[in-house]
């Protein structure tokens, strides 16, 4: 049971829980060993008394721990706590995909796309480690607040894997392959699928099928056409639609055959939206039933077998150990799980699905299995009759004729491998090996124990060591101790006490060339391992065993490292994006297998062209790995300022105007999209202005107000407004007044 503040494995301090699922719950918690933040997946009882789920649980969250890959939540160790089953991973600050487009409705084309690429990387970066996720789902992929996009439960996915479709839970079977649904063989090309349907949902906001049963669900995956994104969503680009599509054909062979297929259609549809270029298989016979061939049978036996390996290999044990295994990745989403049959009808369903394959293939399987029982038992039969001759034949060779031989032991050889053959005496034969005892020579000089050694029929062997003990040319060391029985004629390793020493030059950052040399000039030998360097030039040294500086004995090994520069392997060259539009940077990106990040305008100035790319997070040259988010800084429209105090209405512009008359002040750009970037209502003058951000270079002030005019009855003409019973009436005025704005 984990509970709230626990150590597991005397490792992981447990924090908080932030999440459960179908079949997990998650925890936060602190690695106190790398000092750093975790996420802990615990599985519920119900599957930690489920000796096989374990057993295949714990072989494959393993295997999962060996992938290291910016879109997959990275697996960091597994074990075992007080009879609770847990994963250890990387921690992710985010939101699972099924969250956010809970959260949009659906998302546009470019991001769904854009998603969709980060996760066939993933993906394709798991089936090159032969790792099939079988659990595809929004659910369980991960957008960090950086907008990185992670897949996440390869582990559980797997272990969970069942022939019957009642085993996976509502949320996994509107993603399910119709492989996966009738219980059969799954692949790459299941993933394909269920990225296929989770591409759909993104699109569309809504899942494919729907159903009252996960059995519901599942038959139609197997038996109804797969619907058309643009039906519901008629602005979908035509490119998108069918990638789509063809993700998520009946057939497995109809679909993309791997991941990077699918990540390069996806690439080409940012930047041709509406092109052809999908390639569909438009064959109406592939859903008709068909005899399976030969090979088909072939390869489902293989991998059937290859499966029944697995499992044994994977048996659980009485007590699993806790302390290895590789680290995992946190998130907080909702899991899925194994559940029981929901009912009868259910049930009655899956088997008309069984059934849905008719009798003649099993009538097949049945004919084609008991040939290849028939063909094992004739092989073991054959098998047996080659060992029984082979005993039979060797109980008749002639005692003298020895086949076998068996070296001394300790560091004594023969001197020759027939002569110690015929010198090793058979179970029947009178003849004995000489032997010799060995004699004492630890502690003589090197002459003197090879005369010994010679003097009692032995050979020697020298080699050399440092020691405090002995002095120079000593023997300090024989293999052989003094007095066992040893065969005539035998070598004894004789290892040699040598004292000289001298101290190692230190060549790091040398040129190889010039390192060899400096070493062999003090008389030392080099020994050159080539390894990777971000830091160091190819062909220099970056480090040395010894370090420079120790004192050695003359003629010893120094091994020097040297770069042979940085890893390139699987990187991408990040292009130069300067100048470039937005849009075409971002198109130049995703041909490099690249993605592009956040904009940010940080030049107003006017010194470049709007919506110019002028800065990039990531240097152009500089390698990284495929699918890495670059951000860019772009130029924007010229920005103006106003600062004035503007004066009350003059007397040349209206001579009634009366201090503290009300005036409503408007100032607006000029232009196309002209705006308006003040309004203030003030009765004193000067009033003052400060305003920044402008986007226009002119504007215009409007200055509104009304006068109250006193005048004679007689001469207030036949437009005046009169008050009640008196000679005043009320005047609206309006004054305009162009100005210019500084550039900022």
């Amino acid at each position: 049971m984990i509970k709230i503040g626990m150590l597991i494995a005397d490792r992981y301090e447990v924090l908080e829980k932030v999440g459960t699922g179908g079949m997990s719950d998650v925890y936060k918690a602190k690695d106190h060993r790398l000092n750093r933040m975790v996420a802990v997946k615990v599985l519920k009882q119900e599957f930690s008394e489920n000796a096989t789920f374990v057993s295949k649980f714990r072989v494959e969250a393993q295997a999962a721990a060996g992938l290291m890959h910016p879109n997959i939540v990275n697996v960091y160790d597994v074990g075992e706590e007080k009879s609770s089953y847990y994963i250890i991973m990387e921690l992710v600050n985010g939101i699972t995909l099924k969250k956010y487009i809970e959260k949009k409705g659906r998302l546009s084309p470019r991001e769904a796309v854009t998603v969709a690429i980060q996760v066939a990387i993933g993906l394709a970066a798991a089936h090159r480690n032969h790792i099939i996720h079988r659990d595809i789902k929004p659910q369980n992929i991960i957008i960090s607040k950086e907008g990185k996009v992670k897949v996440t439960d390869f582990g559980i996915a797997k272990a969970s894997t069942s022939n019957t479709i009642t085993s996976n839970v509502m949320g996994s079977v509107h993603y399910t392959s119709p492989e996966q649904a009738r219980g059969g063989f799954s692949d790459e090309k299941s993933d394909v699928y269920s990225l296929g349907v989770t591409l759909f949902e993104m699109l569309t906001g809504r899942v494919p099928y729907e159903g009252d049963t996960t059995v519901a669900i599942a038959l139609k995956h197997i038996q109804e056409p797969f619907p058309d994104p643009r039906e519901l969503v008629p602005d979908l680009p035509y490119s998108v639609q069918q990638i789509v599509l063809k993700c998520c054909e009946k057939s497995p062979d109809m679909r993309y055959q791997n991941m990077e297929e699918l990540a390069s259609d996806l690439r080409r549809s940012l930047n041709d939206p509406d092109g052809k270029f999908v390639s569909r298989v438009q064959d109406d016979n592939m859903a008709d039933t068909r005899a399976m061939s030969t090979a088909e049978r072939e390869e489902i036996r293989r991998k059937a077998s290859a499966g029944a390996v697995e499992a044994a290999q994977s048996a659980p044990q009485a007590a699993p150990s806790a302390k290895s295994g590789p680290d995992m990745a946190g998130e907080i989403k909702n899991g899925s799980g194994p559940v029981k049959a929901e009912d009868d009808q259910e049930k009655t369903a899956e088997d008309q699905t069984q059934e849905a394959y008719g009798d003649e293939e099993e009538e097949g399987e049945r004919r084609l299995d008991r040939i290849i029982q028939v063909l094992s038992i004739v092989a073991i039969l054959v098998i047996c009759a080659v060992f029984v001759f082979v005993i039979v034949n060797r109980r008749k060779a002639p005692a003298d004729k020895i086949e076998e031989t068996t070296a001394p032991v300790g560091t004594v050889s023969g001197p020759e491998d027939q002569d110690s053959a015929q010198n090793q005496p058979d179970q029947n034969a009178d003849v004995n090996t000489s032997m010799v005892r060995m004699p004492a020579v630890i502690g003589s000089s090197l002459e003197e124990a090879q005369k010994v050694l010679e003097n009692a029929g032995l050979r020697s062997e020298v080699f050399y060591g440092v020691s405090d003990t002995y002095g120079e040319g000593i023997v300090m060391d024989a293999g052989v101790p003094e007095g066992q029985e040893v065969a005539a004629g035998s070598t004894v390793s004789l290892t040699v006490a040598r004292i000289e020493r001298v101290a190692a030059p230190d060549v790091t950052d040398f040129a190889r060339e010039e390192a060899e040399t400096t070493l062999r000039q003090t008389g030392l030998t080099p020994v050159v391992q080539e390894e990777y360097s971000d830091e160091t030039d190819a062909g220099y040294v970056t480090g040395q065993t010894p370090e420079g500086g120790a004192e050695i004995p003359v003629g010893s090994e120094v091994t020097i490292y040297v770069s042979k520069g940085p890893d390139l392997s699987g990187l991408v060259q990040v292009p130069n994006l300067l100048g470039m539009t937005e849009q075409q940077a971002a198109s130049e990106l995703l041909k490099e297998g690249l993605v592009a990040g956040e904009t940010t305008v940080t030049d107003t100035s006017g010194r470049y062209a709007p919506n110019t790319v002028i800065g990039q997070s990531i240097e152009k040259g500089e390698y990284v790995e495929d699918g890495t988010q670059v951000d860019l800084e772009i130029s924007g429209e010229p920005l103006y300022s106003y600062s004035e105090e503007i004066k009350g209405p003059l007397r040349s512009e209206d001579p009634d105007y009366k201090e503290g008359t009300p005036v409503t002040l408007s100032i607006v750009t000029d232009g196309d999209n002209s705006e308006e970037i003040l309004n203030a209502t003030t009765t004193t003058f000067p009033f003052q202005v400060s305003l920044t951000g402008i986007s226009a270079a002119k504007g215009t002030l409007y200055m509104t107000y009304t006068n109250v005019v006193e005048e004679e009855a007689s001469d207030a003409g036949a437009t005046a407004e009169w008050a009640a019973e008196t000679n005043v009436y009320e005047e609206s005025k309006e004054i305009v007044r162009k100005l210019n704005f500084t550039k900022e």
